[in-house]
């Protein structure tokens, strides 16, 4: 009896010892492996800048939202934290920022970065870094061409895509002679290109542009050279502040009784701050509105909830980064960069903001858009509703080809 006793107590003892083992051997397995103690994602943004009601406070709240609906869904084994900091429109100043950020904070991944030049700086100190940037405000090409890296990833919009929409369906309408009303930075210039290349495309012209600086507060000598040109289209490219400035001059001259107003950066919150009695018949192309389908539906009332407004274009993009990132560390097993973004781009982006999305081979995250019109205001039914929807674009129709591409990551 003594021995059977002893045998037993060895059995269990050895029975305990396997089951603890096979327990700490699956956790181990399944823990993400971590250079810090946490994910930590910084949303670099303009907080009270020109483009601050484009990104600024929403960008940060749609952040937190990715990350709230990350950790419900998904149960991660790792905390996640979020910081914001405002680069104020400055190249330098988001420079030093991210390079603090990735070097002494632990920062693993930064998003948002609108304004091209912001971008484009940022995207230096993410290759030196080899640390992941997700850009989500920027539109300039060059971010996926002349400037790509491994590191950066072009998530959200890009003039290339807006511009080849906006030109391909108002020249199904028969409207291909244009004028230009550009700012003076990385924005405009590629805003114009892009679109000037698509207008050549579809057999029209480009009748005359004029440049102002960023953040101006007087258009009307601009409006007026336009008015002048007699262009069936006039093009602003511009964003934010200036585009909403823009606008009002161009009602105050009678641009639209002869001429039809395209804003190549058009966002609701713009559309909203100006008004539909402003806006009314303008044309613009974005990547996401409200109230397309159930999905965007939902994503809108939840952030109107806690901004108060609906969400834009960058806010929409700003919260797939944030969640797609998230994913790819949870399936990388680690927040090496390399590893989460060979991750991110094995998998299909399905969430609020595309149904379709696929990160290319030259980091350019291509995904369809959507060509509206402003509704008269008669035709608003309630807040926020604001757009016609006149056609749906795949990507493949007005994206950047790859054959085309001048990113050095792409094989030729």
């Amino acid at each position: 009896m003594t021995f059977r006793l002893k045998s037993c107590t060895s059995f269990l003892v050895l029975l305990s010892f396997t089951l603890t083992f096979g327990v700490q051997n699956a956790t181990a397995q399944n823990k993400t492996s971590l250079s810090g103690d946490k994910v930590k994602i910084g949303v670099l943004t303009d907080m009270s800048g020109v483009f601050s009601d484009l990104s600024g406070t929403g960008s940060v709240l749609s952040a937190q939202m990715a990350i709230d609906d990350f950790k419900a869904k998904y149960n991660p084994t790792f905390p996640i934290e979020l910081i914001y900091a405002d680069h104020q429109n400055k190249p330098d100043v988001a420079s030093a920022k991210a390079r603090e950020w990735y070097d002494t904070q632990g920062v693993d991944m930064i998003t948002d970065v609108i304004n091209s030049g912001v971008a484009i700086a940022v995207s230096k100190i993410a290759l030196d870094k080899k640390k992941v940037l997700m850009v989500t405000g920027s539109g300039s090409t060059r971010l996926h061409n002349e400037d790509c890296n491994p590191y950066s990833i072009h998530y959200g919009w890009d003039t290339r895509t807006f511009a080849n929409a906006q030109v391909k369906a108002l020249a199904e309408q028969g409207k291909k002679s244009w004028y230009f009303v550009s700012v003076d930075y990385a924005l405009g210039q590629a805003l114009e290109k892009d679109a000037t290349e698509a207008i050549k495309e579809s057999g029209g012209t480009v009748v005359g542009s004029v440049k102002h600086p960023l953040n101006s507060s007087d258009f009307s000598s601009y409006v007026l050279q336009a008015i002048a040109s007699k262009a069936q289209v006039v093009a602003f490219a511009n964003a934010g502040g200036d585009l909403i400035n823009s606008v009002k001059a161009a009602n105050e001259f009678g641009m639209k009784k002869n001429q039809t107003i395209t804003g190549l950066v058009t966002s609701i919150i713009d559309v909203n701050s100006m008004g539909v009695e402003l806006t009314q018949g303008m044309y613009l192309v974005e990547d996401y509105y409200w109230d397309i389908d159930d999905s965007t539906r939902e994503f809108g009332r939840r952030f109107f909830i806690k901004q108060k407004r609906m969400p834009n274009f960058v806010h929409a993009a700003l919260y797939s980064s944030v969640l797609t990132y998230l994913k790819g560390v949870q399936a990388a097993k680690t927040d090496s960069s390399e590893e989460v973004i060979k991750q991110m781009k094995k998998m299909p982006i399905n969430d609020y903001f595309t149904k379709n999305g696929k990160i290319r081979e030259d980091n350019k995250m291509i995904h369809d858009v959507y060509f509206f019109e402003v509704k008269k205001p008669s035709e608003v039914k309630s807040p926020w509703d604001y757009y016609i929807l006149k056609k749906k674009i795949s990507a493949s129709d007005v994206s950047q080809s790859l054959a085309s591409s001048k990113c050095s990551m792409v094989a030729k």
